[in-house]
């Protein structure tokens, strides 16, 4: 091989090097996260991720989906880490390897929503399976999120454990997020379940009415978790570690807490 030819290919296998190296930087800048649509939807990411970013020099990139899809993505590999509401899925996905390090966050509450005109009568109910019972023996309908979200999750255990749930054209599984579903129930006068926040950032524009709330059984608790570094090479576990220890940091509570919907608190925080 002549002198020139080798020079160009020593040239070409640097210039390769330097550019792998700036995209593996790059990489590490950015971190991934999945997460609830009742995070974003409600406003509260946007209240929490720019002071991380700012923080912690990194940039997050969110995929909002239901729970179930957001622990898929990172059950991939696809996300870094995970922010879900649904303890019993968290628990197999810990427990199957695919993540570490989960702590707990913040809490709401699940809470029935529907038309003001209240055609089940629900209004005042604390009890969610009264609440549910009465929508299933009228001829109202429910929305339901069919997403595998963590609000479906509940919502399909809670007609699991009455014995029955509407049936026909009365019970609707959308497969939407819970922003779509409350716009949906708004437009066909129905009910359906959501989170408090999610409904507090649709209700201007939905018009619809808290008729059941109030029942321990509709505790809504969020954890975050970090995919396993040991399945996938390309995770950013430390950028994940620094989301997760400053979430659950003074500053990262702070933010929470602070976070309002017309003057209410919207999420609590867990020991």
């Amino acid at each position: 091989m002549q002198k020139s030819s080798r020079r160009g290919l020593l040239i070409a296998l640097l210039l390769c090097t330097q550019l792998l190296a700036v995209v593996s930087v790059r990489a590490q800048n950015i971190l991934r996260l999945s997460t609830t649509t009742s995070t974003e939807n409600s406003g509260l990411l946007k209240e929490l991720l720019p002071a991380f970013e700012q923080a912690s020099g990194l940039k997050v990139q969110v995929i909002s989906v239901g729970t179930g899809k957001a622990l898929e993505l990172a059950k991939n590999g696809d996300v870094d880490v995970t922010l879900v509401h649904a303890r019993a899925a968290e628990d197999k996905f810990i427990a199957e390897g695919h993540g570490v390090q989960r702590r707990d966050v913040m809490y709401n509450d699940f809470i029935i929503v529907g038309p003001k005109q209240d055609p089940a009568g629900l209004k005042g109910e604390r009890d969610v399976f009264k609440a549910l019972a009465k929508i299933q023996s009228s001829a109202a309908r429910f929305i339901s999120r069919g997403d595998n979200s963590g609000t479906d999750l509940m919502e399909k255990a809670y007609w699991k454990e009455l014995g029955k749930k509407p049936e026909g054209k009365l019970y609707i599984s959308s497969g939407l997020g819970m922003g779509e579903v409350l716009t949906m129930a708004a437009e066909l006068q129905a009910y359906t379940l959501t989170d408090r926040a999610t409904y507090a950032a649709y209700q201007s524009k939905t018009g619809l009415a808290v008729l059941a709330e109030g029942d321990p059984r509709m505790f809504n608790p969020y954890g975050i978790i970090a995919v396993n570094p040991a399945k996938y090479k390309d995770i950013n576990y430390a950028g994940a570690m620094k989301l997760i220890e400053w979430i659950t940091s003074e500053a990262g509570r702070k933010k929470i807490t602070d976070f309002r919907i017309g003057g209410l608190q919207m999420f609590f925080l867990l020991p």
